[in-house]
This record gives C-alpha cells, structure tokens and sequence, in this order.
C-alpha cells in the first residue's frame, strides 16, 4: 500500500488529535473535506481505520496499525530531511529538544534567542518535562537533545553545563535555625526527579521532625510565587531567582561537610545526533550562554 505524504500527515493528525474539528485546524483543511479525504483513505485500505463518536475518533485495531505505519514513516522522512540538510552548509532543519521545565522557564528562552537571530531558517521543537520524560523522548527519537537535571545515568553523549546553589526563600525567615520553631508553611515542588528527594534528606539531616505546615504543588513557578507573596518559606535553585525578589535568600548547607547544597545541569543525547549541523550550533550556543552564567555565580 503506497500513502502519500499527505495521506500520512492526515493518519497522524487524527490519531494524536482524536477530533475531527482539531484535526481539520491542524492540518489547514474543511471538516467536510477531510472528512472526504478519510473516507478514500480508508476505501484504499479496505479497513474501517477510525470509529467515528460524539466523543471523538477512536483507531479501529486495523487503524492502529495504520498509524503506527504512518508514524513511523514520517518519522523516517524528517529523518532523512535532516541528513540531506546536514550535507549543506546552511543551518536549517529542525532542532528537537526535550527539557527540563525549570531551564525552560528560565534560562533557554535568552540561549533560544540567539540560535533564532542567527539561524533564522532553522525551525524549532521543544518540549519540557521532568528528566525521565526527556530521556524517553530521546529514547523514541522525539528529540534530538535534552537538558536534564540533577544526576544523569545517561550513557551516551552528555556534557556538563552549569551548576546553581539552592535557597531557602522566605518573607519573614531569616536563618536555618528558625525552621526549628516556625508555624509557617514549607511550600515545596514535587516531581519524579530526585530534586525533592535530596530536599527531603537535607531536611531529615537537620531536623528531627517534619515541617508542621506543608503545601504541594506541582511547578517549581508556583512554588515560587507562593513564597514571594509571602505564604510560606520553599527551597529554590538560584536559576529561578534574578536577585531583586523581596524576600531572604538562605543558602542551603550540608551540616555534616558544610558545602553548599547544588544542583547541575547537563546537556544529553545520541552521539549521532551531535553531528547534525542545527544541533552542533545549538550546542555551541548553549556552551557560551553556560560559560557566562559559571562567571556570574
């Protein structure tokens, strides 16, 4: 069975969309005509690949295969798209990353900027997410890069970035020692990176019991915008912090070695990957933008 681009393009819509009206937004065309365009698609096939519901589109067994057919298909076009471009001298092509949602935030928008002004014919993919997220993106090809944090298993191709030191962040607390006897609200981050866990054992190392008061949220942006409106005390790295919020800013230290509790950033994936030419000037540009943030801290 020979699909034609476009033919795949619409497989593909359907399923990660799973509505007709999202699917015709997406691909530019009228719910009547793609709608026409399904039917063919599937009278070609001779299978029913979509069954059709108020609730949305639902892939038939026959329509999953399908799908993962056209997936991978493409998948393989933009594949070798990317090789032909890497073969020019000109930057352009896709650039696929998978970060972490606090260097998304933060720090890649300034290093964004400057891959976009000079390589304007470059287009860009990014996605956030915790690390386990970034690697399975790598894994399944979805990215070319990653951008984790904290420590890394990966195996392949990693660089270290940059490393930022964690605060206590608070309105009203002062010292570490007044977390003994506060009433106020510890605000903290949970994710599953082992960033909450190592707050966790900073805390056990400290104290002998729990905080009294706890609030849990789910991005490290609440977390600390909940501190600076004065709720409550949380830990942040000092990636989050520009230095003109109006609160103490306590650095965190391990009581048995004394050393600054940190965080790294690391740069990962696939050392084939590293060869395309959108990705090894992103990488340069990451390095520099690192290399001024080491000088500033």
């Amino acid at each position: 069975m020979n699909m034609s681009t476009t033919e795949l393009d619409i497989i593909k819509a359907l399923a990660e969309e799973g509505n007709m009206r999202k699917a015709s937004e997406r691909l530019h065309l009228s719910q009547p005509a793609l709608s026409q365009r399904l039917q063919t698609i599937e009278k070609e096939w001779g299978m029913q690949l979509f069954i059709r519901s108020q609730k949305g589109l639902e892939p038939t067994p026959a329509g999953e295969h399908v799908i993962a057919y056209a997936k991978e298909s493409l998948a393989k076009r933009d594949e070798t798209l990317e090789l032909i471009a890497s073969l020019e001298d000109k930057v352009h092509g896709t650039l696929k990353i998978a970060c972490a949602s606090i260097i998304g935030q933060t720090w890649l928008p300034q290093v964004l900027k400057d891959y976009v002004a000079l390589y304007p014919d470059a287009k860009i993919s990014l996605m956030t997410g915790w690390s386990s997220e970034i690697s399975n993106a790598l894994y399944e090809g979805e990215a070319h890069i990653g951008i984790v944090r904290g420590q890394t298993d990966w195996k392949s191709n990693r660089k270290y970035l940059f490393r930022d030191q964690l605060y206590l962040v608070d309105r009203e607390i002062s010292t570490i020692d007044e977390l003994k006897d506060t009433n106020r609200h510890f605000i903290q981050f949970k994710s599953d990176s082992n960033y909450y866990m190592e707050i966790q054992r900073w805390w056990n190392k400290h104290f002998n019991q729990h905080p009294s008061r706890q609030i849990i949220v789910d991005q490290i942006e609440t977390c600390k915008q909940l501190a600076l409106n004065g709720i409550g005390y949380a830990i942040l790295p000092s990636i989050t912090l520009s230095g003109d919020e109006r609160v103490n800013r306590i650095p965190l230290l391990n009581s048995e070695e004394e050393f600054e509790l940190t965080r790294d950033t690391w740069l990962i994936g696939y050392n084939s990957t590293f060869e395309l030419k959108q990705v090894k000037a992103f990488v340069e540009i990451v390095q520099k933008h690192a290399e001024i943030l080491t000088k500033q801290s």
